[in-house]
């Protein structure tokens, strides 16, 4: 078995929420928005998206969460929706990555139903404006 990049979501950050305690864990929720490129889908972030960290008293981000909607054209040329919850942990790095995740997606595309129930990694690399979280299945 081997990976395959199945799309790249080029992701901007926007506004912050940050609540800190003083003996323990913080949290910061991080909206974004941004643009998907790739073989299988081409389409934009839509609005909402936000990824929610847990940061621990020592400063490692131990929990990440982000979960947000896609909307744009399958390979066939057809309108559609991706929905994803992409799950990880900071301290798990993979190559050149900031982290890694387990994205579940869910889409109303015939010709993208694969994304219903195959096993999929991400990986997020910095950018200028913000991170590209590159999602991959076991192929």
């Amino acid at each position: 078995m081997q990976l395959e990049e199945v799309f790249t979501v080029h992701v901007t950050i926007g506004q912050t929420a940050e609540l800190h305690r003083e003996d323990g864990d913080s949290v910061v929720m991080i909206s974004f928005t941004g643009n998907v490129t790739g073989k299988y889908f081409q389409g934009e972030v839509l609005a909402g998206g936000v990824d929610t960290q847990i940061i621990g008293k020592n400063g490692d981000r131990h929990s990440l969460s982000a979960r947000y909607m896609l909307q744009g054209k399958d390979f066939t040329g057809e309108e559609c929706q991706i929905y994803i919850e992409n799950n990880g942990d900071a301290g798990k790095k993979w190559n050149d990555a900031l982290f890694r995740t387990h994205p579940k997606m869910i889409t109303n595309s015939r010709a993208l139903s694969f994304l219903n129930d195959d096993v999929y990694v991400a990986e997020g690399l910095p950018t200028e404006l913000g991170v590209d979280i590159k999602i991959y299945r076991w192929v």
